[in-house]
């Protein structure tokens, strides 16, 4: 049964996808014939004379949807507005393009010879001490375990499914840079940030190369494998969704990294330690300004922004690599990532920290003026972090008492880890 106007509008757009295809506001419109034009065809209609069909969706409905009033001095708005799934969210966004124009050149380092790229943090073949560069390296290699070699393989195959990354931004809406050198601030901070996150697969790749502990070309049918299955956070082209998960992946990426450092130099691997540090650095950097993209839409729509906060957080965070599979196990993500949390690399209890994280960095239970909707998602988003700390805490002492059962990798010539 049907008992809330939302529920009975989302009823009515499913009607309308169930049966032309497709959903468009102008579904939702009564429209007037024009004089002397059949009125069995459709070149009768003027959209000049629609109007709300209130037994459909009433007025008030229709401006929540499109972010526009509806009326017939408005139709050069409407038709720009309502070619946005999000028309407010997308307002918003435009509204503080001067920031993200001040974030390329601030947070994002120049390209070219005063940025680092991978070559300063590998052996430089082309010197005549090449081979005593590459023997130090696979020598401090040695000592580090297959298990942390399992999850820097992991890492590397996540990275180097950057083309996906760079077209998920290219679905959010307002943010898309859709002739590949529009001369926007989003398009311009897409490609800037494609650009330095482009070394870090080139950098691990290279090394795991040269170490000669993996199997090169399991690594690469896994990276061809996760391209090809895509990726979906579940952002839905909305940028609202789209900068609170890249807040949280961003911050969960320079975690694991830093983490796998650690480990590698507590094995003797100061290269790789090295290595690791300087993309969570980046990584770390790219965290700042998605989240500094967040308070920027809590200081113009609060309520818009917990509204999709709460919804993504009744799911849950998706991982960019959960589709990887090398052709032969197809368990290998939950392989790699119960690794990962028995070394402490990225466990159940960085998920909860992250949350509390980005409720304390927004300062989300000080926002005040929020509709009555809003102070739900508000309280219910508040509580989250102790939420989230208590299951993971359970789980991890859960998992403690159990039996370390290893499985065979392909990336480590299907050794056990």
């Amino acid at each position: 049964m049907i008992t809330s106007p939302k529920t009975a509008l989302a009823a009515v757009v499913a009607a309308h996808v169930g049966t032309s295809g497709a959903f468009t506001p102008q579904s939702f419109l009564a429209r007037r014939p024009v004089a002397g034009a059949s009125r069995t065809g459709g070149q009768g209609t003027s959209l000049a004379s629609s109007t709300v069909d209130p037994t459909t969706v009433t007025k008030k409905e229709y401006q929540d949807i499109c972010g526009v009033e509806f009326g017939d001095k408005t139709l050069a708005d409407r038709l720009t507005k309502t070619a946005y799934l999000y028309p407010k969210h997308v307002e918003v966004i435009e509204d503080f393009a001067p920031l993200v124009d001040e974030m390329v050149d601030k947070i994002l380092l120049e390209t070219g010879e005063k940025s680092w790229q991978p070559q300063d943090y590998l052996p430089d073949l082309s010197q005549e001490d090449w081979l005593e560069q590459t023997k130090d390296l696979r020598e401090a290699a040695e000592g580090v375990p297959d298990d942390v070699f399992v999850v820097l393989v992991g890492d590397m195959v996540t990275e180097e499914a950057l083309p996906t990354y760079q077209t998920l931004l290219n679905t959010f809406e307002g943010c898309d840079d859709p002739i590949g050198t529009t001369d926007s601030a989003w398009a311009r901070w897409s490609r800037g940030w494609t650009s330095e996150e482009n070394r870090h697969g080139d950098l691990l790749n290279k090394y795991l190369y040269l170490t000669g502990k993996t199997d090169m070309r399991a690594i690469e049918v896994t990276i061809q494998h996760l391209i090809t299955s895509g990726f979906n956070p579940g952002a839905r082209k909305d940028p609202y969704r789209g900068f609170l998960y890249t807040s949280f992946q961003e911050r969960a990426t320079k975690i694991s990294h830093g983490n796998v450092g650690k480990l590698a130099k507590t094995h003797g691997a100061g290269d790789l330690q090295r290595i690791c540090a300087k993309i969570a650095g980046d990584e770390g950097r790219h965290e700042k300004a998605y989240q500094s993209f967040c308070t920027e839409i809590l200081k113009r729509d609060p309520d818009g922004l917990l509204a999709e906060f709460g919804d993504m957080m009744r799911g849950q965070i998706v991982m960019p690599a959960e589709l990887m599979t090398d052709g032969k196990d197809p368990m290998l993500y939950e392989n790699f990532s119960s690794v990962a949390q028995r070394l402490g690399v990225y466990t159940a209890l960085d998920y909860a920290e992250i949350i509390e994280h980005l409720v304390d960095h927004w300062k989300l239970g000080e926002l005040t003026g929020l509709s009555p909707e809003g102070e739900k998602e508000q309280e219910y988003i508040c509580r989250l972090p102790v939420r989230y700390r208590k299951l993971a805490e359970r789980s991890m002492n859960k998992k403690k008492d159990e039996v370390v059962v290893q499985n065979e990798f392909s990336w480590i010539f299907n050794r056990k880890a």
